[in-house]
């Protein structure tokens, strides 16, 4: 008999800013993993658009899901407390735009398990428009500690930070995410979690990335560069 006091495998952390019209598909996507195992912790950034209100309507109905909301901190004092409210030893990342799909937990919990030496292991992905429509095939070409870390270095951001598996023990090492770096906050946590242990990309697609007008990648991609 499992028990029901044990902490979860996986906590997986969403911060939500603005996200109303793509929250629900992103919530969803987590609510049907095959791997359920997991805590979802969900952390209204103080968002204005109304969805709150969806974001307590799931809460009502998965006490896995763990909800805060306050008013707007930024990203990485969000992604931090995220951090320190986790009880599992394994954080995913997700994003309130994104949709993971259904074997993304089970497959990087499985090879998190048989790699103890990996710290953070990201996953292959696709591409999507706001309509959910795909425009590109898996985008990573970057496998394995050497060639990450390599494209790490480079500046190369190889590691999708919403599809991130990363052990808790290791980015609290670090002391998680850091200010000064906006909107590359992700490869500088990356930089120094492969000080610690080695990095990885899967090379199945897990998770479909959606690009739109008000994603950071688009309206901020001259700063991250």
């Amino acid at each position: 008999m499992n028990d029901r006091n044990a902490p979860p495998a996986v906590s997986v952390l969403m911060p939500v800013y603005n996200a109303a019209r793509y929250v629900g598909v992103a919530i969803e996507s987590i609510l049907g993993q095959t791997f359920a195992d997991f805590e979802f912790i969900i952390i209204d950034d103080g968002s204005t658009d109304g969805g709150l209100d969806i974001l307590r309507r799931y809460g009502d109905q998965d006490p896995r899901i763990r909800l805060v909301s306050r008013e707007n901190r930024g990203l990485v004092n969000t992604l931090n407390e995220g951090i320190g409210l986790a009880h599992a030893p394994l954080i995913a990342r997700m994003d309130a735009d994104d949709i993971s799909l259904p074997e993304r937990l089970e497959k990087q919990v499985d090879f998190m398990a048989a790699h103890p030496e990996v710290v953070a292991c990201g996953t292959n992905y696709v591409l999507i428009d706001e309509r959910g429509r795909q425009f590109t095939d898996g985008m990573s070409r970057y496998h394995g500690n050497d060639s990450v870390q390599e494209r790490l270095l480079m500046g190369d951001c190889v590691i999708s930070h919403p599809s991130v598996m990363v052990r808790t023990e290791a980015i609290r090492e670090v002391d998680g995410y850091r200010q000064g770096f906006p909107h590359a906050e992700d490869l500088d946590l990356w930089l120094r979690l492969g000080e610690k242990g080695r990095l990885d990309v899967l090379a199945t697609v897990l998770l479909r990335y959606r690009d739109h007008v008000g994603s950071v990648s688009t309206s901020h991609h001259a700063h991250q560069v």
